[in-house]
């Protein structure tokens, strides 16, 4: 499937830079900057998502294909869904080994402040990096995480210069990213895929349809892959939120070294435009 015209401009905006976060040198993360109107209002403290009690919500889609979904159904309720990449390659091993980090534990620390749910689409090949974040993570019924592929490979050429699978291959990097998150310990785990590089047609929605997943994608591009201006990155995702908004970010240190400082401004902001923070499958229920 040719992907529309409007998707192919949401996926250029959204992969300067936001594919193989091997191709940028590491940043120390900086101390995310909460002003003092990121105080948690009375009525957040109380919007925390629980764990999950049933069964996720699938979007619906052609038969044969997988379905998309980039937008929440909803376009009156003021929800919005923060989405984080967690997207390390499986070649930047080494790179990890030698001290490069890959993680980004004080954007978590940030969200669990200000009681913000988020869903975290994880590489396998991350989650065997960070088992204890994992872990962490996927026991905190704040947070939810879903499958980003295990190698963070592309599922269709051309897509950012990333290496692509073979079409008799998606369904087995879906299936050990799923074992590789699980494998570290990880309970709130959801049936949602993100597609490395965003880049799908047809026959890469054909072949995941067998996993039973959604494939979700976003309507605002945050800008934070390599971005140095965390103000930027904001105003970019204030501009963007829309009722029902998917929002993605990452959550690699080495791709995305402003992040937390721009969610700290981003979030006071959206909550006092009346907007109420999702996971995606709270946001599928509309």
């Amino acid at each position: 499937m040719t992907m529309t015209a409007a998707l192919s401009a949401v996926l250029g905006a959204a992969l300067v830079g936001c594919g193989n976060s091997g191709d940028s040198p590491g940043h120390a993360a900086p101390a995310a900057r909460v002003p003092s109107a990121a105080r948690i209002p009375a009525d957040a403290r109380t919007t925390a998502s629980p764990a999950t009690e049933k069964p996720p919500v699938l979007a619906p889609g052609p038969d044969g294909l997988t379905p998309v979904l980039a937008r929440g159904p909803s376009r009156t309720d003021k929800i919005v869904a923060l989405t984080f990449d967690a997207d390390m390659t499986a070649d930047e091993g080494p790179r990890a080994a030698a001290g490069e980090r890959f993680d980004n534990p004080e954007l978590i620390a940030l969200l669990r402040r200000l009681r913000v749910p988020a869903t975290v689409f994880m590489t396998g090949r991350w989650a065997e990096e960070y088992p204890a974040q994992v872990r962490s993570i996927g026991t905190d019924p704040l947070f939810e995480i879903a499958n980003h592929s295990y190698s963070h490979y592309a599922f269709t050429s051309p897509c950012y210069g990333l290496p692509t699978l073979e079409e008799d291959a998606i369904g087995g990097e879906v299936e050990r990213a799923f074992g590789a998150i699980r494998k570290a310990g990880a309970r709130n785990v959801v049936p949602y895929f993100r597609f490395p590089g965003g880049c799908y047609d047809d026959a890469s929605l054909r072949a995941l349809a067998p996993e039973k997943v959604t494939a979700v994608q976003w309507d605002v591009v945050s800008g934070d892959a390599f971005a140095t201006d965390a103000d930027a990155v904001a105003q970019q995702v204030l501009d963007g939120v829309r009722p029902g908004s998917l929002v993605v970010l990452h959550c690699t240190r080495s791709a995305a070294p402003v992040t937390a400082e721009a969610v700290g401004r981003v979030v006071p902001e959206l909550r006092a435009r009346g907007y109420r923070f999702v996971k995606v499958s709270e946001l599928m229920t509309g």
